[in-house]
């Protein structure tokens, strides 16, 4: 069974994290990293399937995902599962609860993940004496919002084998500039074609059809435990979307 567990009391120190290492994220100031290390309040690892956040309840944490990958998703009652968008490092979980108090999604590992747990009681101290972690915190929801609505714009304009060449294409881009690609070996997104499915509002049939076609293509290869982008480039023009340039990104 699916689960999390806290981490040993050993956690990675706030100075050591990877993150920092990373081109895309920018880096904290002396006094934002110690603001943020006493933020800081543990970690969490979840095994795949674990569900962090559960739509409905009052959740008293915040998360940074640094290892891993998650989604969000909402459910209707009948069971039908729309994935609203999919989480990578450096993603924060839980901002949406903080602020209307309880969540109105839920979350769920999609891999193994590793998450920085933030005291949800002390973004108050974080808006009044910093304001730079502020703008940080209004630019994450912002750029949530503006992925948001590509997403709808997909699920409502684009065809089936559009949809699914945005879908794989943004998610390629997104773990590329996040850098949780090895040097070596298939880039694999850890997807499987139920995940693309509840994604693109597709049946399953559907979606299978769709992800041939586009194999067909050579743009993708459908592997046991996700799907490899072939021809990045022809996949964009597929779905007919190009990411933003973007400056390096924050994260808590």
């Amino acid at each position: 069974m699916a689960q999390t567990k806290p981490l040993s009391p050993s956690r990675i120190p706030c100075e050591l994290c990877p993150l920092r290492r990373r081109e895309s994220f920018r880096d904290f100031t002396a006094e934002e990293l110690a603001f943020v290390s006493s933020f800081k309040i543990g970690e969490l690892a979840t095994d795949p399937g674990a569900t962090i956040i559960v739509e409905g309840e009052m959740h008293p944490q915040l998360y940074t995902a640094m290892a891993g990958w998650g989604f969000r998703y909402k459910i209707l009652e009948d069971g039908r599962r729309q994935i609203l968008n999919y989480i990578l490092p450096g993603d924060l979980i839980g901002l949406q609860g903080t602020l209307m108090t309880e969540m109105l999604h839920s979350v769920e590992a999609l891999t193994r993940m590793t998450l920085c747990i933030f005291e949800r009681d002390r973004l108050t101290s974080l808006f009044r004496n910093h304001p730079s972690l502020a703008y940080d915190l209004t630019w994450i929801a912002s750029r949530e919002e503006s992925m948001l609505d590509e997403h709808l714009l997909s699920i409502g304009r684009r065809t089936a084998i559009e949809r699914a060449a945005y879908l794989l294409s943004f998610l390629d881009n997104r773990a590329h500039v996040v850098g949780v690609f090895g040097e070596d070996g298939p880039k694999i997104l850890p997807l499987t074609q139920q995940h693309v499915a509840d994604t693109l509002g597709l049946s399953l049939v559907h979606t299978n059809k769709t992800l041939r076609k586009l194999a067909d293509l050579g743009t993708i290869r459908w592997l046991d435990r996700g799907c490899e982008a072939l021809e990045r480039e022809k996949l964009m023009d597929i779905a007919g979307w190009r990411p933003a340039n973007e400056k390096l990104r924050p994260f808590i």
